[in-house]
């Protein structure tokens, strides 16, 4: 791709994050397109806040087709590698990685939405060591082919389907308790710290395999309001899978689950933000507006220069990936990319494939392997695993408050226990917020900082700004479930305090 490029030091006490928030400005006085201009900040040992790298093609880098899947070329994939996801505007190839993180995939239909699932599901497809777990809910062909290889597999959007996806989640649960039991006996040597290694994710004696959970149409098994009886108590069936995937999301990737979920339904009432909150890398292809840019990409990210709603219709495939971890662009918080194109007959050869392989290491398993995948379930151990994430009153469903509330929530984990304080500079930089606007929606949501003497580095005392974890509990116990109260409208945000 032809262009110009140029890094910019900008005057003191500018930012580089001032510059990529007001790219379409700096656009126009170009005289160009704004998906011809590409403005990142420099970081790493070149960088600093007030670098920023500019890039002005000479024509819409997006107007091409897209270049085929690496993977094609390649007969087997290492699971622990970045998978090949797309190209950037400067052609330049842009790796995912997946293991130990998670990924939520938004758009709107016949945006390239499944393209982007499959892409990201092919390198654990030609890994043998992998096992599949994949649930259809748009019950059409579009993952057929990955019956073959898959370890539990159903096309199907109906009650049925999604109490089977039920009864998997819940199997899961318990494999991912079992795995950390075994972690804890295993040598020093050979587990190092409470993860597996990707020794141990092949060693079959260990059976701790990377284990992807894919999800197409999450909305549909989220939004079931089947009446299911949990612990002795009643919820709606969707809640419940809502409280077993954001367990997974947050407890699993250490222990090797990986969750792939992709939604054409981007709401903040489809996606509950407990579980938005934790999953790790998101990718945003075109979306409706704004709110939904950021139910997927993460709050306020739209300010930052991020929007999936300004994405053209006729950029098919095109979106912004926003990763947990490095990429092949090292340490970025957001990149614009045309996805790898994979026809049908492509992603049929990657699944034939990945049987092979399978065959060959004798991995095929379960549903691929024509065995019985129903679980044998332990449910006192699965409600004793997400115990952790009920309320106070001991329902099954765990807190749903409005952000940034409930992200601050689903950061902490367990540590809003066992914590006593935050520093709001620790909030800001793992949430990725506004630090202006998120002190005063925490304010506003019953929750206000205090300065508080913490230990440095060195061993000196130094004061610093943050939450007292006390607060933030009562802040949630205080608001009170909001779903279904009419206290949080369709962007996530607190109406009786709008931002």
């Amino acid at each position: 791709m032809c262009g110009w490029a140029i890094t910019v030091d900008l005057p003191a006490t500018r930012k580089a994050a001032d510059v990529i928030k007001h790219r379409e400005a700096l656009a126009s006085a170009l005289a160009v397109d704004e998906v011809q201009l590409i403005v990142e900040r420099v970081r790493g040992a070149g960088g600093h806040a007030g670098r920023v790298a500019m890039w002005v093609a000479d024509s819409d880098p997006y107007a091409k087709d897209s270049p085929l899947t690496p993977l094609l070329r390649v007969e087997s994939w290492d699971a622990w590698r970045p998978v090949p996801f797309g190209r950037d505007p400067r052609d330049r190839r842009v790796d995912l990685p997946l293991v130990w993180t998670s990924l939520l995939i938004g758009a709107l239909p016949r945006h390239g939405k499944t393209m982007a699932g499959r892409l990201a599901a092919a390198g654990l497809i030609l890994d043998p060591h992998a096992r599949l777990y994949v649930a259809d809910f748009k019950g059409g062909k579009d993952w057929k082919a990955c019956e073959q290889c898959a370890h539990r597999f159903f096309p199907g959007d109906d009650t049925d389907h999604v109490l089977m996806f039920k009864a998997w989640l819940e199997s899961l649960v318990v494999d991912v308790q079992a795995r950390y039991a075994r972690m804890q006996q295993l040598d020093d040597e050979i587990c190092p710290e409470s993860k597996i290694t990707p020794a141990i994710s092949r060693t079959s004696s260990l059976d701790m395999p990377v284990t992807a959970v894919i999800i197409d149409e999450a909305h549909i098994p989220l939004e079931d309001k089947t009446i299911i009886e949990v612990n002795g108590k009643k919820t709606k069936l969707g809640d419940y899978i809502g409280d077993l995937l954001t367990w997974l999301v947050r407890k699993g990737p250490a222990a090797g689950i990986v969750v792939i979920a992709a939604t054409q339904r981007p709401d903040s009432n489809t996606i509950p933000s407990r579980l938005r909150a934790v999953l790790g890398s998101r990718f945003a292809l075109r979306v409706m507006d704004w709110r939904d840019s950021n139910i997927i990409l993460g709050e306020q990210m739209n300010t930052r220069g991020y929007d999936a709603s300004t994405l053209l219709a006729s950029h098919k495939g095109v979106g912004i990936l926003r990763p947990d971890g490095e990429t092949s662009h090292g340490d970025v918080l957001a990149t614009t990319l045309r996805t790898y194109y994979m026809s049908n007959q492509d992603w049929q050869t990657i699944c034939q494939r990945g049987r092979a392989l399978r065959e060959a290491a004798g991995t095929l398993t379960g549903h691929a392997a024509g065995q019985d995948t129903t679980p044998e379930l332990d449910h006192v151990a699965v409600v004793k695993a997400i115990g952790s994430g009920t309320n106070e009153d001991g329902d099954a469903a765990a807190w749903d408050v409005a952000e940034p509330l409930a992200s601050v929530l689903a950061y902490l984990g367990d540590d809003v226990d066992s914590r006593t304080f935050v520093p709001t500079a620790e909030l800001i930089e793992a949430l990725g917020v506004e630090p202006t606007t998120f002190g005063r929606q925490m304010a506003d949501l019953g929750c206000g900082s205090r300065r508080e003497r913490i230990p440095a580095a060195d061993g000196t005392m130094r004061q610093v700004r943050g939450y007292l974890t006390a607060d933030i509990r009562a802040a949630a116990r205080d608001g009170g479930p909001v779903t279904g109260h009419g206290e949080t409208r369709h962007d996530g945000q607190n109406l009786s305090h709008p931002p």
